[in-house]
């Protein structure tokens, strides 16, 4: 192509794409688009001009011992290459990438390496983990995990809520109802009851007075109230360490509003300095983010008493995390109520003189409806994940082909967290979904439990046969078409991977892993390994072995935990 176009060939990476495999079969393995290669590919090159082009583009391009077969297509032009090779090439290259396999690629050898700073889930200290936080926190560690595969450096930072007026509810509510005892065993159940408590006695004006003292002290660095603040961190801190070891998730760097009491005060001294900052009649201080400075939008970024708000630590973190990493791009990770607070937060840092505000990044995402347990409403986190162990549990118990294993708890955890992802990664990150456990749930459709079971089902095929494989094993044989159809399936996987990474939507390497798992599963009804010829087995447990690595990495990306026998 490129002797024939006179294009560098790194110029033609892009414009040529494995096709997707199709359910009519027999389809080619690569088409280069031809509107791609044309500097105008506007409306005005019509499409019957694209397809005059590709009839001509193929008519002076020749088969060779890679390419078997040249067609024309509508706008492109279609490559079938010659079949022991496509099967030498692709299982060669996953055996040898392993993990790596589709990162690889020379897609991403144009795509600059880049330090990412990543804030995601976020709960609130002193109340039990949010199922709300749940989508912040593994869309979070999703994207965190792509960018660290795609060779990028990754801070992953947890932003606390740990600041504000509801810790001065919460400081007078324990030196009322608080037990020290029950602060030390079930530390985030016993604040909330405290914090439930204070909220019905929070009417009283005397209380409200008590609660503003209380934070007052807490602003003052006063050390008994510092203390008792203190230990409710670290307390939330470490039940919050706990649930994420379930969820598989780490973080580099805890960090919270506290931090930036005093820094923010800086803040509001250069938004001064700046001329930035305009009082109001009533004293509060905001910012005018107008285009004609006419006030029609505006931030509110300080109290009248002079104290900062949630907006005023976020500016300061914000300018902290840049001097302190020096990233190349910074990623919020919040559901989309969030989306104007975050569009004031880059303006302001932009006005204040930061230019690196362009590449802060807000990714949104939909709410969860209708996560209800066995015994209703549920919103805590640690809720859900014991009913998505314990419907597992039941499923395995219930299903006859469940093999013994040595832990069924920890199977069922990982199998219970692999429904949850994909009933949540299937769709738009920005739209709302309708959270159903009989969906998520069912073995044989399009969930993390038909993912789970194809792995395990592919492990325990190795595991029978392994021990026959030998190192050079001639795959050429394999010309089945359910066998051509993983292998081009295979071949896609790279743009997957570059069009998650373009966007940070897992939806597209969540559709991929499902088809690999469906055309594993006919491939592996109709292509048996046991009582097949010596040569042909080892072929098919090669094919079955390619599947199953890439699969394996797919999941893990989307934070998944692949599991070996369930």
């Amino acid at each position: 192509l490129s002797k024939v176009l006179d294009l560098p060939p790194e110029n033609l990476i892009k414009s040529i794409s494995a096709v997707p495999v199709s359910k009519k079969r027999c389809v080619a393995d690569f088409q280069l688009s031809v509107a791609s290669l044309t500097e105008d590919s506007s409306s005005n090159c019509l499409a019957q001009d694209l397809n005059l082009q590709a009839q001509k583009l193929a008519e002076r391009l020749k088969c060779d011992g890679v390419v078997s077969e040249i067609s024309a297509g509508p706008g492109t032009v279609n490559f079938t290459i010659n079949r022991e090779l496509l099967a030498k090439a692709v299982l060669q290259q996953v055996l040898k990438d392993g993990s790596e396999y589709g990162v690889k690629s020379e897609l991403f050898s144009a795509v600059p390496r880049q330090k990412a700073v990543i804030e995601f889930s976020s709960p609130n200290i002193a109340k039990k983990f949010h199922v709300g936080h749940l989508r912040s926190t593994i869309i979070g560690n999703f994207i965190a995990n792509l960018k660290k595969a795609l060779g990028h450096e990754v801070v992953r930072i947890n932003y606390l809520g740990d600041w504000g007026m509801q810790f001065g509810l919460l400081g007078v509510g324990f030196q009322s109802f608080g037990d020290k005892e029950k602060l030390k065993s079930s530390p985030l159940q016993h604040l909330f009851e405290v914090y439930v408590q204070i909220n019905k006695a929070a009417e009283d004006e005397n209380t409200k007075k008590m609660a503003k003292d209380f934070f007052r002290k807490l602003e003052e660095h006063d050390e008994q109230t510092l203390s008792l603040w203190k230990q409710f961190r670290d307390f939330s801190i470490e039940e919050y360490v706990r649930i994420y070891k379930r969820l598989g998730v780490h973080f580099d760097e805890y960090s919270g509003e506290s931090f930036y009491q005093e820094k923010s005060q800086e803040v509001l001294k250069i938004l001064e300095d700046k001329g930035l900052l305009q009082k109001t009649t009533k004293g509060t201080g905001i910012v005018d983010l107008s285009e004609k400075k006419d006030f029609s939008s505006f931030s509110t970024v300080m109290r009248s008493d002079g104290t900062s708000l949630y907006i005023t630590r976020d500016l300061a973190a914000a300018i902290d995390r840049m001097n302190k990493h020096s990233c190349d791009t910074m990623i919020y990770v919040t559901d989309k109520s969030q989306s104007t607070h975050f569009q004031h937060l880059f303006q302001i840092l932009k006005l204040m003189g930061y230019n690196w505000a362009e590449r802060c990044q807000h990714v949104s995402f939909g709410l969860v409806q209708g996560m209800k347990t066995r015994r209703g409403e549920v919103i805590f986190l640690e809720d859900v994940l014991n009913e998505v162990r314990s419907r597992v549990l039941q499923n395995m118990a219930s299903a006859k082909t469940t093999k013994e294993m040595e832990d069924p708890m920890e199977t069922a955890e990982k199998v219970g967290l692999a429904a949850l992802i994909i009933q949540d990664f299937r769709g738009l990150l920005s739209s709302d979904y309708q959270f159903s456990w009989d969906r998520a749930l069912q073995s044989r459709g399009d969930t993390g439990m038909f993912l789970q079971y194809t792995h395990a089902r592919l492990h325990s095929l190795e595991q029978m046969h392994g021990n026959e494989l030998l190192p050079d094993v001639n795959v050429a044989c394999l010309q089945e078409p359910d066998a051509i159809s993983v292998l081009q399936h295979l071949l896609r996987y790279d743009e997957v991977l570059y069009r998650s990474s373009q966007d940070l939507q897992p939806k597209h390497i969540v559709s991929y892993l499902l088809t690999l798992s469906h055309l594993a599963a006919v491939a592996h009804k109709s292509l048996p390994v046991k009582g097949s010829a010596p040569e042909l087995a080892q072929a098919r447990l090669r094919l079955f072995q390619a599947a199953r690595s890439v699969l394996a990495s797919g999941m893990r990306l989307l934070g998944i935990t692949p599991v070996t026998r369930m």
